[in-house]
């Protein structure tokens, strides 16, 4: 079965708009996980403007399911996931100002930076995972760099998804195939939600785990999150 992740950070924003702790970022991530989610993952930016460190550090001694720590690998950012210990580093190519992230890896340009990250993160040690489009060169890059996982991003799928369904999915289908040759795992993220989930996942021949935040939040204000996390599991069994 596919791993269901809620990403909290929108959850995050939301708290940091009145500068108090309503809603309870904690508490909400031991909702999900009460709620039946597999995993809670954050983003924490240098500017804090949703997850903040003391977040990170509050969840990882309370959360009884995986926590996915994500982020580009900025110095900073190592220090905190070493003294944090995840289940699981992704790591992703975002600059510092970035809304969202927008883009996979460039692996092949960044392969001796990103050798040495991984080599550091696993004497943690920690599952490794770099977001990567859905390239067989990057991801037999990602391999060779010793990565545990790569993270297909799923935004191009999402984007033309209602066009054409098959012609959408067909490179993460490949792209998959391919992880599953070089011994990785496979998670995707990305603009994935309630209409275009269930057809991802029926043609993904390899799908260990989807990330999932921004969708969720969203549905859980017309749905409540009880009812949005049973949904999205639904449509992964």
């Amino acid at each position: 079965m596919t791993r269901l992740s809620v990403n909290i950070n929108k959850v995050a924003t939301l708290r940091n708009a009145r500068g108090e702790n309503v809603p309870d970022v904690l508490k909400f991530a031991k909702d999900c996980e009460r709620f039946g989610a597999q995993g809670i993952t954050v983003h924490p930016r240098p500017d804090e403007r949703h997850i903040r460190r003391s977040d990170v550090h509050g969840l990882a001694p309370i959360l009884s399911t995986e926590f996915n720590i994500e982020g580009y690998p900025s110095d900073d950012f190592l220090q905190l996931v070493e003294k944090v210990k995840p289940a699981q580093v992704t790591l992703v190519p975002d600059a510092p100002d970035v809304l969202t992230s927008s883009a996979g890896w460039d692996v092949n340009a960044n392969f001796r930076f990103l050798t040495q990250v991984v080599e550091r993160l696993h004497r943690i040690p920690v599952r490794v995972s770099i977001f990567v489009a859905p390239d067989k060169l990057q991801i037999e890059r990602a391999a060779q760099a010793g990565a545990d996982r790569v993270e297909l991003y799923t935004k191009p799928y999402a984007d033309n998804y209602e066009i054409d369904r098959e012609a959408a999915v067909a490179p993460f289908v490949e792209a998959s195939q391919a992880a599953h040759n070089c011994r990785l795992g496979v998670n995707a993220g990305h603009d994935l939600n309630l209409r275009n989930l269930s057809f991802f996942h029926s043609m993904m021949p390899y799908l260990d785990e989807v990330s999932i935040g921004h969708a969720i939040i969203s549905d859980a204000l017309y749905l409540g999150i009880e009812k949005t996390i049973s949904s999205y599991l639904d449509l992964l069994k």
